[in-house]
This record gives C-alpha cells, structure tokens and sequence, in this order.
C-alpha cells in the first residue's frame, strides 16, 4: 500500500471515530509503528489531524464541537488508567463519592471496585454499568443513577439530573472535563451538560478534576467552574511545565500520575 492511501485510511478514520490509536493503525494497515506515526506527522503537517500521544485526533476546534465517547475512549488510555489509580487512592473506605460522566472516570470507576463500603452518585450510565457487577454486594457499595438526556460523551444531563442531585451532599466529586484553561477555567461543549456538572460541583465538599494533559488550553462552549474551585488535580507526567505553573497557583493540589506503578 502506497503512503498516500494510508494516509486517506487514516484520515477516513480520524473524522469517522474522532481519533485513532497508532496501535491499531499498525494492525489494521499491517506496517510499522515508525511507517503509522510518519504518516501521521504528514497528515498533521498538512494540517489535516491533530498529532496527540499514542495516535491522531480530529482537527475540529469549535467550542461547541463534542466527539463521542467511542473516540474519546481510544486516546490516551494508558495516562488515563495511571490517572484513575492515582484519584483512587484519594478515596477512604466508606466516602460517598460523586462521578461525572467521561472516559477517565470510566476508567477510575473501575479503579475504585475494590473500596468497600461506598456510597458512587453518578450521571454516567457506562460508570454505573462498571459498577454494577456481580460481587459488587459483597463491597458494600451502592450506586445512584441519576436520571436525564443522554449526550454524546454518554452523560444524562437536563432538569431531571439536576432536579436528582438537589439535596444530595457527598465527600468527593470526581469530574472529567472537556478542556481546562486559566481564563475558561473547566470547560465542556455540552450546554446541558455544563449545568448538570455544576450541580455535581454543588453537592459535592471537595472537587476533583481528572484530566490528562491533552486537555490543557482546550475551551468548550460552555465553564463548569473555575480553576480556583478544584481542589486536586489529577493529570499525567506529560502536563506541560507552565501548565504547571500556571494551575499551582490557583488549584489546592496538583497530582501527576506516572503510566507505569514504580516498583
């Protein structure tokens, strides 16, 4: 296969999913990781996808522009899984905590299947599904699905979800977000979604942001709330320095969390 038909292969795949993984581009074209990541940074030369870590992203940069879950849940998986243990580890045995809907606290639901005892308020079908296994008795744990429209990141949003978590008050919110910013603060492109989110922020003591690096300088449509309403923040090595800089001066705590356990 000529370079040039890669190319369109991968191309057809970033605007039909969102994004795609460089490893299942070696798999499906049956070339070389180097050979996928070379096209790749000619597709993004000519400014036609967005080069991000471990595979391509489509270049649509509207605020109001929402991939769907399924693209979503193809990138960044390892930051995500080393995100989701390091949030976990800020969960105690018998906490009442909250989750939004997204791919990192997918991945952090089933981080957190092994605390005994919780109380999980979500607005995410796919985070009660991980939940909601069997054995998940002998843990104690009880899982409150709110109610609402579902969006196309998979979060039932609108009046019954907020009317749902009116009253409710829990240790931890666990939210994943669409971009962060220092002027935007925590962004999502989803109306709805933003005003169920900041209900989430609501009832919750202590509010904690899960978000891998690719997010950062990213601004949707609509602001959650700002940074200086996070108290941690959960991110991956890869967060840039100023980044960094810029978010420890207004977030409570900053937490990077490497892909891999050290032994």
């Amino acid at each position: 296969m000529l370079a040039h038909q890669r190319q369109a292969l991968i191309l057809e795949a970033v605007r039909e999913r969102g994004g795609v993984r460089v490893a299942d581009l070696v798999e499906r074209l049956g070339v070389s990781d180097m050979t996928v990541r070379r096209d790749i940074g000619e597709l993004h030369r000519r400014g036609l996808v967005a080069r991000v870590h471990g595979g391509a992203a489509s270049l649509d940069e509207r605020s109001s522009a929402e991939p769907g879950f399924a693209a979503k849940a193809e990138l960044q998986t390892a930051q995500k899984r080393a995100i989701a243990r390091a949030a976990a580890a800020l969960v105690r045995p018998g906490a009442s905590v909250a989750l939004s809907a997204g791919t990192t606290t997918v991945e952090l639901a089933r981080a957190l299947r092994g605390v005994p005892d919780l109380t999980v308020v979500t607005n995410s079908p796919r985070v009660a599904d991980v939940l909601h296994e069997p054995g998940a008795e002998e843990t104690g744990r009880t899982v409150v699905l709110t109610g609402g429209v579902r969006t196309p990141s998979d979060a039932l949003t609108g009046p019954v979800a907020v009317r749902s978590l009116a009253g409710l008050h829990v240790d931890q919110l666990f939210l994943g977000v669409h971009g962060l910013d220092v002027r935007a603060g925590l962004t999502t492109p989803n109306l709805a979604e933003a005003e169920t989110d900041r209900a989430l922020v609501e009832c919750a003591r202590s509010l904690v942001v899960v978000a891998d690096a690719t997010k950062w300088g990213v601004v949707g449509l609509a602001t959650i709330a700002g940074l200086d309403a996070v108290d941690v923040l959960v991110t991956d090595t890869a967060f840039p320095a100023d980044a960094r800089d810029a978010v420890r001066d207004v977030v409570g705590d900053l937490v990077t969390a490497p892909e891999e356990d050290t032994p």
